[in-house]
């Protein structure tokens, strides 16, 4: 099993300015194949496949125009036009609505290298190119076992250090509870148990909007072009990172607190993008995507379960009691009030009938 090992690198503008313009040029490479792919549909009303691509490759670095591409490893060359490829064929089969499109310097941010153009030394540095770079080594890794490495700037113009590498031994029982669970996710509730148990959500972005908006305003306010409006840039970017950074934080605690409690967790497959259609940022802000991986993979490291059960499947409609289904139950309606008689509350009764039809038995979900 692979796993990403994520590493801050050291602020160093001496050097990091080289990740820098590599990153810089990698955009320039890849909005190059970008024109090449329009221009070969219009011509032709197809599509070039990705081996047709790499020998282009070969054939434009031994040109004077150029020729500073062979300054760039090569293997992370041939990865700009294997991202490209995974982008169209991800439109071709209708997972993306556009297919990829330009990117300016600023919203291209990493580059892939694979078997070569790095190397581990010992303690936290590392060799990329003829340079080193010194990394913050929080965990330690396999260092005989890499798969790619990727050096990733995000939006503050911080750099990052993503490693690949094969990880054994991972597992880590906990001692089982006995205790099984179906979970309903909600707006106001971010999650209701099946025994009673309510989890609320912070919500980070609503509790920082505040200085999100003074952040934008404040971008808003500057000249285009300007070293004022590129600082205030990475103040908004460094405030929404730290959102993100607090949401994913709750996630990962709100797994293992899962993990702790529940051996079985049984949830009902969602459609973010209707909800997001539905109530907009507040999807975003809730995650509930994110945390949905966050909680399979700290299940399959700690050997619990978790239970997916299909969609579309009318658990707030369905009676917990009576198994009736109630077709004119409408959102507002947080009450559940059947014919039988039986008035229970309308997550709780969803989180109920997800529990019952995830476990037992397991066999019938997906």
């Amino acid at each position: 099993m692979y796993l990403t090992y994520k590493y801050k690198l050291y602020s160093r503008c001496d050097r990091n300015k080289y990740l820098h313009q590599d990153i810089d040029a990698f955009a320039g490479v890849y909005n190059h194949f970008i024109a090449l792919h329009k221009r070969y549909y219009r011509m032709f009303g197809k599509y070039p496949g990705k081996f047709t691509l790499i020998k282009h490759l070969t054939k434009l670095k031994k040109t004077a125009r150029f020729a500073h591409w062979c300054l760039l490893p090569s293997q992370a060359l041939q990865n700009v036009i294997e991202r490209i490829d995974f982008g169209y064929q991800k439109f071709f089969a209708k997972d993306n609505k556009r297919p990829p499109t330009f990117r300016s310097r600023f919203r291209y941010l990493s580059y892939t290298l694979k078997q070569a153009g790095y190397k581990f030394l010992d303690g936290n540095k590392v060799r990329i190119g003829k340079r080193v770079f010194r990394y913050h080594k929080s965990r330690d890794f396999d260092t005989d076992n890499i798969k790619t490495v990727t050096i990733k700037r995000d939006r503050a113009g911080d750099l990052w250090l993503c490693v690949v590498a094969l990880a054994e031994g991972i597992k880590q029982d906990i001692a089982k509870t006995g205790k099984t669970a179906g979970f309903d996710f909600g707006l106001k509730t971010y999650l209701f148990a099946s025994d009673g148990t309510q989890i609320q959500s912070p919500l980070f972005f609503s509790r920082n909007s505040r200085k999100v908006k003074q952040a934008s305003r404040n971008l808003s306010r500057k000249q285009k072009g300007s070293n004022n409006r590129h600082r205030a840039r990475l103040t908004l970017a460094r405030v929404h990172r730290r959102v993100a950074n607090q949401r994913r934080e709750y996630h990962w605690w709100l797994a293992h607190h899962l993990c702790k409690q529940y051996d079985v967790m049984c949830f009902e497959k969602l459609n973010i993008k209707a909800m997001q259609r539905l109530w907009g940022r507040k999807i975003s802000d809730l995650g509930f995507f994110d945390f949905l991986a966050t909680l399979k993979y700290v299940a399959q490291k700690t050997g619990k379960k978790v239970v997916q059960l299909k969609q579309w499947l009318p658990t707030s409609k369905t009676c917990s009691a009576c198994g009736a289904v109630k077709e004119d139950l409408e959102l507002r309606d947080r009450t559940f009030r059947c014919d039988c008689g039986f008035v229970i509350d309308r997550d709780l009764n969803a989180a109920i009938n997800i529990h019952r039809w995830g476990h037992p038995p397991l066999e019938k979900a997906t």
